[in-house]
């Protein structure tokens, strides 16, 4: 019978990840499993109690937002052990990307009896990402966001953005890969391994989870009274035919800028540029539809 310790975000989701997080594991409880409830306190925190818990053989679950499934799986992979999702955050995006069951009895199964699927994460220095990982005009977006924490979800990845831009100017990058170095002035890249961030916008169509290979994402300069347009675009992938917006893939990139310019990882700033960036193929094992 599988044990479960969930790692819970107080504040998540406008303060409701615990409303659902309870009928999960009430279910769970029932079908005989036993569960350990234990709430977050910051980062470090959160890593060390999904290390501890996985080391134990529990399946460690994450009740949070894209920010706590990023801390937990940080533990996870470091211990080998197996992360299960219950969204209840304001993005939830890597629980979208991999089709994660919205009803509280079908997410509960899945949980009970599923299978752990295999999938890749990025690495950027010692925090892990299963993720995407954004430096540019979206991580200025982020700060918005995550200083605005009561403003309606919906809402706010909606004018986050176009409030960023007022403000904006495009640095020079430098990237790094494949023994090829180039430069470029853009607003924003993006290294994805989910490619699905913001609010369900699909910033990275081309990215697949498991595929051993991140996606790089370079939106260039164009005019600012196009970001309406780019956005409405992005929540189908129809944004990746613009001029401006190139991609390929890469397994190990540095980048850099002419300027300090935060980089964010799955809804929080996790730094400055430079940094390197890696993909780390299978390192994470997580409850998902197959």
């Amino acid at each position: 019978m599988r044990r479960y310790t969930a790692l819970i975000n107080p504040i998540a989701g406008g303060g409701h990840a615990a409303e659902r997080l309870r009928p999960v594991t009430r279910l769970l409880e029932q079908w005989g499993a036993s569960v350990t409830v234990e709430e977050t306190h910051g980062r470090e925190h959160a890593i060390s109690a999904a290390e501890q818990a996985a080391a134990r053989g529990d399946v460690v679950l994450a009740a949070g937002g894209d920010g706590l499934v990023r801390d937990v799986a940080g533990g996870v992979v470091t211990t080998g052990g197996t992360l299960g999702i219950v969204p209840s955050g304001r993005g939830n995006d890597l629980a979208r990307a991999l089709a994660l069951p919205e009803d509280p009895t079908e997410l509960a199964r899945l949980l009970f009896e599923g299978q752990a699927r295999q999938i890749d994460v990025l690495e950027v220095g010692s925090v892990i990402v299963p993720g995407n990982v954004y430096a540019g005009i979206d991580a200025a977006a982020t700060s918005i966001i995550n200083g605005s924490r009561w403003v309606p979800a919906g809402l706010l990845y909606r004018l986050a953005p176009v409030r960023a831009i007022l403000t904006w100017r495009p640095p020079r990058y430098t990237l790094s890969s494949d023994g090829q170095t180039r430069s470029m002035r853009a607003h924003t890249v993006v290294i994805a391994n989910s490619g699905a961030y913001g609010h369900g916008l699909s910033i990275v169509p081309q990215a697949v989870l498991d595929d051993g290979m991140s996606d790089l994402l370079v939106v260039g300069t164009g005019p600012r009274r196009e970001i309406v347009k780019f956005l409405r675009e992005a929540r189908t992938g129809g944004h990746v035919h613009r001029a401006e917006v190139t991609h390929e893939t890469v397994t190990d990139i540095v980048l850099d800028a002419d300027r300090p310019v935060p980089l964010c990882a799955d809804g929080d700033e996790i730094g400055e540029l430079p940094a390197r960036v890696r993909i780390l193929p299978g390192a994470l094992n997580v409850i998902a539809p197959g």
